[in-house]
């Protein structure tokens, strides 16, 4: 298999650091009511469902899925809306207030960290009701390429009007100066009927509660990766939604329903890493805690750039990275591309130093003791430890 080489310039291209994100308030039809004026959105990988041709995004790339983020200061709303594909809610900071339903009439509070994904063809909106005085953070990873943008209730798309704000059959937001008439109505987008709307999949809080796992409901695995055994090593994995790298045969996310990509956490102590390896399907990092230290590259120059907290990193498929924590511990939220479990490759030198400490892959992919394998099995699961020539 040929792998991918990453450069110095390709990795800074694929880093969203903090200073390079940058926010528009323009991004949907609801921009200009009151108590919604203030909300920021960003697209970090893709447009994702912005309504406005003045957003920018950083990583345009088709990877399988889109991430972008909500930064609201405290009593901020987001108004109901309605999506297509998967969204879900990766809380940074803050608490937040979700509610759900034609009317909005279910609410729940999620406080950071905190990952919800939201059912599909259901209205939702969220407000930053955190304790503190404080402007909050909220990423969101939308399934597909291609969201097909989103629907909003008929009294937003009418309280828009009121400020010249309408959106154009393809979802785009028009802006009309004040006082000037308003669009033909054969040129907008229109509404969903009431018929329609109440004919839409109602959700109790328990289900959608169930759709949640906050910080304290994480299931860390220490046997989620090969080299954890290792002097130094010592990642851990708690997944979330489907089934990711984890490489522990007990792991269980909390949803399973196919999403279009996986969720789940890693963690690492300080100036402890996951060891060198490769994955053929997309990923993308976000850094919620710590500083994480990226390493590219098997064969030929090693390129190393440093992703503090809040940035995300694109890792393209088939090429060697490996992870470090520096300045304290880590969490780093992983995105892969897929609803099928993930199959990552491991450095050779890896595999050698495990089964060194007794660790080996089963022949299902899963880590294990060496010493009570038969040498048929050990066999077998060593062609899933390294990459095929």
């Amino acid at each position: 298999m040929k792998t991918k080489i990453i450069s110095a310039e390709e990795a800074r291209k694929r880093l969203v650091a903090p200073e390079d994100m940058v926010s528009c308030s323009v991004a949907f039809i609801d921009c200009k009511l009151p108590g919604s004026h203030l909300k920021q959105n960003y697209s970090f990988i893709g447009p994702g469902v912005t309504q406005s041709s003045s957003q920018v995004v950083n990583i345009p790339e088709p990877h399988g899925f889109n991430i972008g983020a909500a930064a609201m200061p405290k009593g901020v709303t987001n108004n109901l809306h309605l999506h297509f594909t998967a969204e879900v809610f990766l809380i940074h900071e803050g608490t937040w207030r979700f509610r759900w339903g034609p009317n909005g009439e279910n609410e729940a509070d999620f406080s950071a960290p905190a990952i919800l994904s939201i059912p599909t063809w259901i209205f939702r909106g969220f407000t930053n009701v955190s304790p503190e005085d404080t402007c909050g953070m909220v990423y969101t990873v939308l399934g597909g390429d291609n969201t097909g943008g989103i629907i909003w209730p008929p009294s937003i798309l009418n309280a828009a009007r009121e400020y010249g704000l309408y959106l154009s059959k393809d979802n785009m937001l028009i802006e009309t100066a004040p006082g000037a008439p308003a669009p033909d109505e054969s040129e907008l987008l229109t509404p969903l009927a009431p018929d329609e709307i109440a004919a839409l999949r109602e959700w109790t809080p328990d289900e959608m509660r169930a759709r949640a796992v906050t910080g304290e409901e994480r299931r860390w695995s220490k046997d989620a990766l090969l080299d954890a055994i290792l002097p130094g090593h010592g990642g851990e994995i708690a997944p979330v939604i489907g089934y990711g790298i984890s490489q522990d045969r007990n792991a269980a996310p909390a949803l399973t329903d196919p999403h279009g990509f996986s969720v789940e956490w890693l963690r690492l102590a300080d100036n402890h890493l996951m060891g060198r390896h490769l994955c053929q399907d997309t990923q993308v990092l976000m850094v919620f805690k710590g500083t994480l230290e990226i390493s590219w590259n098997l064969d030929g120059e090693t390129v190393t750039q440093t992703a503090t907290e809040r940035s995300v990193a694109s890792i393209p498929a088939n090429c060697w990275r490996s992870y470090r924590a520096v300045d304290g511990e880590a969490e780093v939220i992983i995105t892969t591309a897929g609803d099928q479990r993930k199959r990552i490759w491991w450095d050779p030198a890896i595999c050698q130093q495990a089964r060194q400490h007794d660790r080996c892959l089963d022949p299902d992919g899963y880590v294990a003791k060496a010493s009570i394998l038969p040498i048929t099995a050990r066999r077998a699961g060593a062609a899933l430890e390294t990459l095929p020539l």
